[in-house]
C-alpha cells in the first residue's frame, strides 16, 4: 500500500515568503478508492511570522475580504494558533513514512514551506524527488476531477482532502498502476 500526502496552504500572499495562515495535510493511497486519512490541520501564529518579516499582500487581503464569512473567519481568526516550532514538529512527524508528497502547483505550497523552513534554519521533511504536482496531473485528465466534488474552498484541510480524492480519480482515469 502506497502512502502519499497532500498539503495545502492558505496564506496572506502568493510570494515564497508569504505569511501562512493555515496548513492542511492528508494521507492517501492514490492507487485505490480508500478514504484519505490522518488529516493534519494547523493554524499558524501570524504575529510570530510578522517578526520574521513574512510577506502580507494588500491584494490578497482584499481577496480574503470577499470570501465567505465562515471560511474567512476560519483562516483569519486568532484562536488556536500554534507556534512555528510546534508547526514544524507536527508537520515533520506527519511526513514520516510518505512515499510521495503532493500539492496544487510546485511554485506555491512547496516554495512557501521551503522558504519558511529555511528561515527557521530547519531542513524540510521531504526529499526533492518526492514532490508531485496535482495541477499538472489534473490537466492530463479529460476534465478536472475537483470540479465535480470539491466544497469548502479555501479551507486548507478540505482542499487537501478533495485534491487527494481527485488524484485517486485521475490515477484511475489515466490507468496509473503501482
Amino acid at each position: 500500500m502506497a502512502t502519499h500526502g497532500m498539503i495545502d496552504l492558505e496564506t496572506l500572499s502568493t510570494r515564497p515568503d508569504a505569511t501562512v495562515l493555515t496548513v492542511g495535510a492528508i494521507k492517501f493511497d492514490p492507487y485505490t478508492d480508500l478514504e484519505p486519512h490522518s488529516g493534519l490541520y494547523l493554524r499558524l501564529n501570524v504575529d510570530e511570522q510578522s517578526e520574521l518579516d513574512r510577506h502580507v499582500d494588500q491584494g490578497t487581503l482584499e481577496w480574503w475580504a470577499k470570501q465567505d464569512e465562515k471560511i474567512r473567519n476560519e483562516a483569519l481568526g486568532d484562536e488556536d494558533r500554534v507556534q512555528l516550532t510546534e508547526f514544524v514538529r507536527q508537520l515533520n512527524k506527519w511526513c514520516v513514512g510518505l512515499d510521495e508528497l503532493w500539492c496544487q502547483g510546485p511554485l506555491f505550497d512547496y516554495a512557501i514551506l521551503q522558504n519558511l523552513y529555511a528561515q527557521l534554519n530547519t531542513p524540510v521533511p521531504w526529499n526533492y524527488w518526492q514532490i508531485r504536482d496535482s495541477r499538472t496531473l489534473f490537466k492530463c485528465c479529460t476534465s478536472d476531477p475537483r470540479k465535480s466534488m470539491q466544497t469548502d474552498l479555501h479551507n486548507a484541510l478540505a482542499d487537501a482532502y478533495f485534491q487527494a480524492k481527485s488524484i485517486q480519480v485521475a490515477y484511475k482515469e489515466l490507468g496509473v498502476k503501482q
